[in-house]
């Protein structure tokens, strides 16, 4: 799931008064309110038919939460039941009582005709059907918001495949829901850091105990404090006298090797609180509702108080915590080191309220002098203290400013604590910059540091940071450190991302037990005393759930272990293609003709045509034509030229990586009209049969063939819906952005749809880029107007039903996506007379955090096909959870789907086996993949674009003067190039 940054504004009153004064308090009692009616499982046994209104009256999930419990005492797996005064969200009922089964418990019948679950599902949603006015407006067909409602799951949960029970890194919140909670507004003058604030909320504790009532409130470091009593008055005021520790740094040689501690000094702080509002997690039903979510503020409180604890001992970034006590701390290099920690959330699941903690892994910027940092990040200045005199050309200075701007550093030179975030380099060098003193008077930059501060600068010739767009404001570099605790900026390369994923990398069994550590452990969300001050009780045992196995489908060809006695199901033919060697080194061009030969023969034992004689002979050119884009197309069109203009591929084999791989794709898809497949020298020399077999494999896609193919036609998994004479389209749906500190390059969103039936693996692409950081994708109505012609000529005629997986989108847009783009795929159809298809709209989620593992202790991963729709899942909503693919390095990640509209009305059983048997279909892989095909062609097509984009806007350069970038309003978005006609009808973004 995504994760959002919330701003707030703080108000910082400028008077002081000289006299402390505080707003008296009385000390209240600290009040529990507790649930006093007994359970319903201590009513006696005879009293049926009390049991009988209590069983109708409950979900079925918590009749689950006691089976599990029973079943547990065979196994010593859960603890036992709650006591009845810390509830989940509703009092759970024991499933094994002699009792007719309710309506409720249908979920348990496997003999419940589908015919049922379907005519139910009708009634149910023709009360909240969507109305669709007949009237257009601005040419498309208008839906009224007020009826447009996340879908509801259409039965109790699956029943195909073979049970196997698990455990999930969900852990059970119980609480009080009577509990008041007191939200105080907090304001504190001078704006402090967040640790600083911490220290402050601490002080204040410990010396003014009873200004809080004897409790320990919590504080979110920022304006929020949340109390289990009201404090006397609503408006408060402190003042603190904090002693904060000052740091000087030795300096060796014009750089930093070491931080001496100095002493403390003494700053005032005025805090002032104001009560916000008191509330509790009593449900809002509406009428007619079994279930409601527990109010927002009540859910942040909660979380705000279970993140106590570890925000005080650990670095928090997002929802993750990091601290170098965990033993995962590591140098990666390019001035980056790996922290282990760990994420933890809330979520409403069907059990009640739940935390989810999964470990986590990111890099951080290294805490150094930005002199020995610059000489990790940037390879050509490693040699820069050993030549102090160089200067900067004009793009090793953008290298540098893009290597530290936005991160936050703190000088050396003087004991301070302030930190500065790095704006920008300077246009002058050290040597030639003035600058103007309060009275107006120019001194040199050199001078004042020489006079006032003793020191000589070594590096006159290096820019200096800026902090300030708005004033002239410059620290010398070798001045500066890098402050600890912040998240690398930007991307990693590929050697800090395979030690970050290496990190990372647990056995299933290594990593559970680093999840239980963490609960156990000191810095867990339940070791503080917020738990107990607010009468919360997290359980320290994973959820015990029961899962199902499905079978996987039937393949035309059945898939060997390896690609060795593979062929695929169907082949293409290549006749016409080149090979261009960019670089390598003499011994690794006499290779070719091996490699040549050896990529033949693999192609032909495939299936795959790959015919022997290339054109004329290899094209061999230097390294340097990938940094000149003229001259590459120039080469490109020439070798398209010696084809008769009628080449279907050309195979680069590369020397090293190198950004001009952009651009090669860019000419090559838009401007010459060829495909493209890239390889490395280093790959090839090794000419080891598994790299050779893939390698003709992504040929194989990007040409036309795929690897395989149901060996039953999708309709015939689903024959209730689903027949070979009514076409059904298959979509995806991904939008990338830029790197966060990007703030004017456009996002690019992506859409391919199927254009075969009933196969169903063939897919093309549109891509468009759009406003930056727009998450809603603009042009989706003209996208899928575009898929739907194109599936028309391939199929003749229009598909019946539409089933489009929109993924990259985090639950809090959920409403947003489902409101603008299902309007804009009905406007789409409405460009067409008479047509009105059904739509399922599926959100595909990859970044969240539950894990699933097996019960028993081994190191195996759960199997391919896993899937659970019971007790972590949304209470009422259609989503679950599969594991699609076989996890072989690390612990699997199943993908999330959660259904947002249905008009297509498939039960669990249906949709969960059509998007597994699609996970099949992938047309470059041998096994199954671990998301639904469409969503990760949409990836695949959106990355191309953003690919493309990023080499337009880095050839276009750009003023590195920062106070030169102005802009009122939006960047400009920048139109993505043309797809050639001969490529866009092709995968060629595989």
């Amino acid at each position: 799931m995504e994760e959002k940054t919330h701003h707030h504004h703080h108000s910082t009153n400028k008077h002081i008064p000289s006299s402390k004064s505080r707003t008296p308090l009385l000390h209240k009692p600290y009040h529990h309110h507790v649930q006093t009616n007994p359970p319903p499982f201590l009513l006696h046994p005879s009293s049926h038919q009390n049991l009988n209104l209590v069983a109708s009256n409950l979900p079925s999930s918590y009749y689950y939460y006691y089976y599990c419990y029973f079943y547990s005492q065979f196994h010593n797996s859960l603890p036992p039941p709650p006591p009845p005064h810390l509830l989940p969200l509703s009092p759970p009922l024991p499933p094994l009582l002699p009792l007719p089964p309710p309506h409720s418990m249908t979920r348990f019948h496997k003999s419940l005709p589908v015919s049922q679950v379907v005519e139910r599902k009708q009634q149910h949603q023709q009360k909240k059907k969507i109305q669709v006015s007949n009237n257009k407006v601005s040419g498309s067909i208008a839906i009224e918001e007020a009826a447009l409602v996340v879908a509801k799951r259409p039965d109790f949960g699956g029943q195909d495949g073979s049970v196997i029970y698990l455990l999930a890194n969900h852990f059970l919140v119980k609480f009080d829901s009577s509990q008041r909670i007191y939200h105080y507004n907090v304001e504190i003058s001078p704006q402090p850091s967040k640790e600083i604030a911490r220290m402050i909320k601490q002080k204040l504790v410990e010396t003014d105990r009873n200004s809080f009532s004897g409790v320990v409130p919590a504080f979110d470091g920022r304006q929020n404090i949340y109390s289990p009593v009201e404090f006397q008055g609503d408006r408060l005021e402190f003042f603190v006298n904090l002693p904060i520790p000052s740091c000087k740094a030795v300096m060796n040689y014009g750089d930093l090797r070491e931080k001496q501690p100095q002493k403390k000094i003494e700053k005032l702080f005025r805090v002032n609180m104001k009560l916000v509002s008191k509330f509790d997690g009593k449900e809002q039903r509406k009428e007619g509702e079994d279930w409601a979510p527990l109010p927002p503020e009540y859910i942040h409180a909660l979380d705000v108080i279970l993140r106590e604890n570890p925000m005080e001992k650990c670095t928090s970034i997002g929802r993750s915590f990091y601290s170098s006590s965990m033993g995962g701390s590591k140098e990666i290099g390019g001035g980056a080191v790996g922290l282990r920690g760990f994420f933890q959330s809330l979520r409403h699941t069907q059990q009640g309220l739940a935390l989810n903690m999964d470990l986590s892994i990111t890099a951080f910027h290294e805490s150094i002098g930005v002199i020995a940092y610059l000489q990790k990040r940037l390879e050509f200045l490693t040699d820069l203290p050993r030549n102090k005199g160089r200067e900067l050309s004009l793009e090793e200075k953008r290298e540098v400013e893009k290597a530290l701007k936005n991160i936050r550093v703190f000088v050396c030179h003087r004991e301070t604590v302030q930190r500065y975030r790095v704006y920008g380099l300077t246009e002058e060098i050290t040597e030639n910059i003035w600058f103007p003193d309060r009275e107006g008077k120019y001194l040199r930059l050199m001078s004042y540091f020489k006079d006032h501060y003793g020191y000589e600068i070594q590096f006159k010739n290096l820019p200096c940071l800026q902090i300030s767009r708005a004033r002239p404001c410059y620290l010398p570099m070798e001045l500066c450190m890098i402050c600890e605790g912040q998240k690398f900026l930007g991307k990693l390369s590929d050697d800090q991302a395979a030690k970050i994923m290496k990190m990372g990398c647990q056995k299933p069994n290594e990593r559970k037990a680093i999840i239980d550590k963490v609960m156990t452990g000191s810095v867990g969300p339940s070791s503080g005393n917020q738990t107990r001050e607010f009468n919360l009780e997290v359980s320290r045992e994973m959820t015990l759930l029961k899962g199902r196995i499905l079978q996987p489908p039937k393949l035309k060809l059945d898939r060997p272990r390896n690609l060795k006695e593979s062929k695929v199901f169907k082949g293409t033919r290549i006749e016409r293609w080149a090979l261009m060697s960019i670089g390598g080194s003499s011994d690794q061009k006499s290779t070719i003709p091996k490699f040549i030969n050896e990529l033949t023969q693999k192609c032909e034992h495939l299936g795959v045509f790959l015919s022997k004689n290339t054109l004329s002979s290899t094209f061999f050119e230097p390294s340097h034509i990938l940094n000149n884009i003229s001259l590459l197309e120039s080469k490109l069109k020439e070798i398209q030229r010696a084809a008769s203009n009628n080449l279907q591929l050309i195979i680069c084999v590369m020397e090293k990586k190198h950004k001009g791989y952009g651009d090669l794709k860019r000419i090559s898809e838009t401007r010459i009209g060829v495909v493209t497949q890239c390889c490395l020298y280093p790959n090839i020399t090794k000419l080891s049969s598994q790299f050779v077999s893939n390698l003709a494999l992504k040929i194989n896609a990007k040409i036309g063939g795929s690897m395989t193919e149901l060996y039953n036609s999708i309709p015939s998994h689903i024959p209730r819906l689903l027949r070979p004479d009514e076409p059904v389209i298959f979509m995806g749906a991904d939008v990338t952005h830029p790197h966060p500190f990007d703030d004017c390059s456009p996002s690019v969103a992506a859409v391919v749809g199927s254009i075969n039936w009933p196969e169903a693996n063939r897919y093309v692409s549109r891509m468009r880029s759009q406003t930056h950081r727009q998450e809603i994708i603009q042009d989706l109505d003209l996208m899928v107007k575009e898929l739907l012609d194109d599936f028309y000529k391939a199929v003749k005629k229009l598909p019946n039903r539409i089933i489009f997986f929109r993924d990259g989108v985090s639950e809090t847009q959920f409403k947003k996506v489902l409101q603008e783009e299902l309007q804009s795929i009905k406007t789409a159809c409405s460009k067409f007379q008479d047509y009105n298809p059904s739509i399922t709209f599926a959100v595909v989620q990859k970044r969240h955090h539950t894990r699933l593992f097996r019960c028993d202790p081994d190191h195996e991963n759960i199997p391919p096909g896993t899937v659970v729709d019971t007790v972590i899942t949304h209470p009422k909503e259609f989503d679950f959870y599969l594991c699609s693919h076989l996890g072989v390095k690390g612990t699997s990640r199943p993908t999330h789907y959660h259904i947002l509209w249905d008009e297509n009305e498939f039960t669990s059983d249906e949709l969960q086996r059509l998007v597994y048997n699609l996970c099949y279909t992938f047309v470059r892989c041998t096994k199954p993949i671990s998301i639904v095909p469409p969503a990760y062609y949409a990836h695949l097509a959106a990355y191309r674009g953003r690919l493309y984009i990023e080499r337009s806007s880095e050839s276009n350069g750009g003023s590195m003067n920062p106070s030169s970038v102005s802009r009122v309003g939006p960047p400009k978005t920048i139109p993505l190039p043309k797809l050639s006609d001969n490529v866009k009808n092709l995968m060629f973004y595989c």
